[in-house]
């Protein structure tokens, strides 16, 4: 089978536009989450948005006069740097993942502008690309499944290369939902931790470009991937953790790999309760409850179909500098399983990451990357 590698990467967030960015922030410890006092019908509650300003600033340079949604401006400006660099082909893939796309537009009539085929489609056209973009809509894995669909039809021979593009926006819909749910904090997110209180949400866009040439001292294999789905319950994760361990469990399986080799795990993390349980369980089953683990939420908020890309680019830069990543928020341990939560800066050679993710409707995915 051959190899796939992610070669380069680009994201935008609350924390800023571009790589470099956000990986400073998160070294900082500096969180992206801010108090809003107002959106829409909701008021005061925690959030990782992105600043108008930073949107428009950026997209009025690039001097465009057709009209695109905020969405849309977010996932082109995050994608752009990457296809300026690197030759598009006949063969080309964009896959796009997205929990919500452009949901704000099923206000108004008629509501065809909502539908995911036409977000995709207005992207497409913006780069120009000559395939038909493929969606992945699959609740808060979408963006790390999306790495893992491009690999497989990359190794299928159906593409050469392929740029990967996820993005949700906070909307009204969204904030609404979770609200509803009393899984929203009131304060800055705590994964894992025994004062967790649940979510916040954010928004982002990310990229990656994926082929089998490696490029070196800059390239990430792909070392295997799995996504199993437990069905357990339309919102809540299985008591038993049987996706996310299976997941994990074939992931390796396919990397060959001892799990041992592990150097870091970036978990899903939500910092509601029964998630971050959930996620224990699963470690404490595949035995890895030594190995180094942490949470991004506090920095970014959820940021639902662009969490797992988003997150996986922040890994592939602790990799590149060998700097561990700190658990923002945590303090002491509220989970049944025993977790090694990196709770302060620490350089450390690293070579191997096990990025996971779960979502609604009982779905899971784990990835497995080297660093070249």
């Amino acid at each position: 089978m051959k190899k796939v590698y992610i070669n380069d990467y680009s994201c935008f967030s609350s924390l800023g536009l571009g790589v470099q960015k956000n990986w400073t922030a998160v070294q900082n410890l500096k969180s992206g989450i801010q108090k809003i006092e107002q959106f829409g019908a909701i008021e005061n509650f925690h959030c990782g948005k992105i600043k108008d300003q930073w949107i428009e600033q950026a997209w009025n340079e690039l001097n465009i006069q057709a009209e695109y949604s905020r969405l849309e401006k977010i996932m082109i400006l995050t994608l752009k740097p990457l296809v300026e660099k690197y030759q598009m082909s006949e063969n080309t893939a964009l896959v796009l993942a997205t929990t919500k796309g452009n949901i704000d537009f099923l206000e108004n009539l008629p509501t065809e502008k909502a539908d995911l085929h036409h977000l995709a489609k207005k992207i497409q056209d913006f780069f120009q690309f000559k395939n038909t973009p493929i969606i992945l809509s699959n609740a808060c894995v979408s963006g790390t499944l999306a790495v893992a669909v491009a690999k497989r039809f990359i190794q299928m021979n159906r593409f050469s290369d392929a740029y990967v593009l996820a993005g949700d926006e906070v909307t009204s819909f969204v904030l609404s939902g979770f609200k509803s749910f009393q899984a929203m904090s009131d304060e800055i997110c705590q994964p894992f931790d025994q004062n967790r209180k649940g979510i916040n949400l954010g928004e982002a866009a990310a990229a990656a470009y994926l082929s089998t040439v490696e490029i070196q001292q800059q390239s990430f294999e792909i070392l295997g991937e799995s996504s199993i789905a437990d069905a357990n319950h339309i919102s809540g994760p299985s008591r038993t953790a049987e996706g996310l361990f299976l997941s994990i469990q074939n992931a390796l399986k396919e990397a060959k790999i001892d799990k041992n080799e592990i150097d870091c795990i970036s978990a899903h993390g939500t910092a509601t309760i029964f998630n971050d349980e959930m996620e224990s369980i699963a470690i404490d089953r595949m035995a890895l409850n030594e190995t180094p683990i942490h949470s991004l939420k506090a920095y970014f908020g959820h940021t639902l179909g662009a969490a797992g890309l988003l997150e996986l680019i922040m890994v592939m830069e602790s990799l590149k500098n060998n700097q561990r990543i700190v658990s923002k928020g945590f303090e002491s341990l509220g989970v049944s399983k025993e977790l090694n939560i990196t709770t302060k800066k620490e350089a450390k050679p690293m070579r191997i990451a096990l990025k996971t993710a779960s979502g609604f409707g009982g779905v899971n995915t784990a990835l497995l990357i080297e660093k070249k």
